[in-house]
């Protein structure tokens, strides 16, 4: 297939178009479009809704089925740094035009993204030996342009799903096993890059700020008491999945129920561990009231909207930073975070 690739910011808005194909991104579900990150989408991840709505692409770009090689070039469209979920989404959807159907291969790998993207990989899993740790092992710590590793994130993502996909087809169990990556170099690197990330949070945790937090149920009843962190510029790349395992260094006992990662004053990332049975709900809308209040005391326009997780795949479980940044600073978010968790 003739394809190219076009990449948006997080949140932006994409209508359905002929030729056009966008996942992960658009804020809507529809032919052509399959996203999750809007009050009203289904409880999927972008991954997930490729299976699930295999005819959202289908009809949409295969109408009345012809066959792969009779319909034109195909623009993809993914926010911009694409992850997981969305290299998947975008391996499955390009299967599915090339075999105008899903497999089983396909369905497993669908439900891995899926288990990845909602952040319940279970804590007794080996990093290193789980296809999301490895993958977020290559992409890191690559000093380019945005627009140089979106180029080449999207060849690297696809050739690492279509190892899984053929591993998953073959009946194998792609969430813990490290012989998916033996005999090839650049896999087995990133595995050993992994194990080496554990030693880089242990020096995150040393410098970083241990709270308590008495966040809301997400049965919407009540808080339950749960140990945060807050970190700066944090060094190792799988920061929330170690915190979240860490019994010996929560206060609690429990692991860090609650992650707060600031990097370099620019991007901020308030997270909670789906385990922990809470979520932020009306976090994003605090943070967003102080946002409207400085642009009018400065005498902006109001226009920087934190993400507040509001859609039924995340339920309020993040509150992420405009990708333009914030006019807030490190301790008034902070002071946010303290009063929130404090009721």
């Amino acid at each position: 297939m003739n394809v190219r690739f076009e990449f948006m910011t997080f949140g932006a808005r994409c209508a359905s178009a002929p030729g056009r194909l966008v996942l992960d991104v658009g804020m809507a579900q529809a032919p052509g479009v399959l996203d999750h990150h809007f009050p009203e989408a289904e409880c999927e991840c972008a991954a997930s809704l490729v299976v699930k709505h295999p005819e959202l692409v289908l009809d949409h770009l295969r109408p009345g089925g012809r066959p792969a090689d009779a319909f034109g070039p195909v623009t993809v469209v993914t926010h911009i740094l694409p992850d997981f979920d969305a290299l998947a989404a975008i391996f499955l959807s390009l299967r599915l035009l090339e075999t105008g159907g899903v497999d089983e291969g396909m369905r497993k790998l669908a439900t891995y993204a899926r288990i990845v993207d909602s952040s319940l990989l279970p804590p007794t899993v080996d990093l290193g030996a789980t296809p999301y740790a490895v993958l977020r092992a290559m992409f890191a710590g690559v000093k380019k342009t945005p627009d140089e590793i979106n180029a080449e994130r999207i060849p690297e993502g696809l050739k690492f799903m279509r190892l899984l996909h053929a591993r998953a087809a073959e009946g194998r169990d792609i969430m813990e096993d490290r012989t998916l990556f033996s005999g090839i170099d650049r896999y087995e690197q990133a595995v050993r890059k992994v194990e080496q990330d554990n030693a880089w949070y242990q020096d995150d945790v040393h410098h970083a700020r241990k709270i308590m937090l008495n966040l809301p149920r997400i049965s919407g009843t009540g808080r339950t008491l749960v140990d945060g962190l807050i970190v700066v510029d944090a060094h190792s790349f799988l920061l929330k999945e170690w915190a979240r395992r860490d019994r010996d260094g929560s206060p609690l006992g429990r692991g860090f129920g609650f992650v707060f990662s600031n990097y370099q004053g620019l991007r901020y990332s308030l997270g909670v561990d789906p385990a922990a049975g809470v979520n932020l709900r009306g976090l994003g809308e605090v943070i967003n009231g102080l946002e409207s209040r400085k642009a009018e005391a400065e005498g902006n326009p109001d226009r920087l909207r934190w993400y507040g997780g509001d859609c039924p795949f995340f339920n309020h479980r993040l509150v992420v930073s405009p990708h333009e940044g914030t006019r807030l600073t490190h301790d008034e978010i902070v002071g946010a975070v303290m009063k929130f968790g404090a009721t």
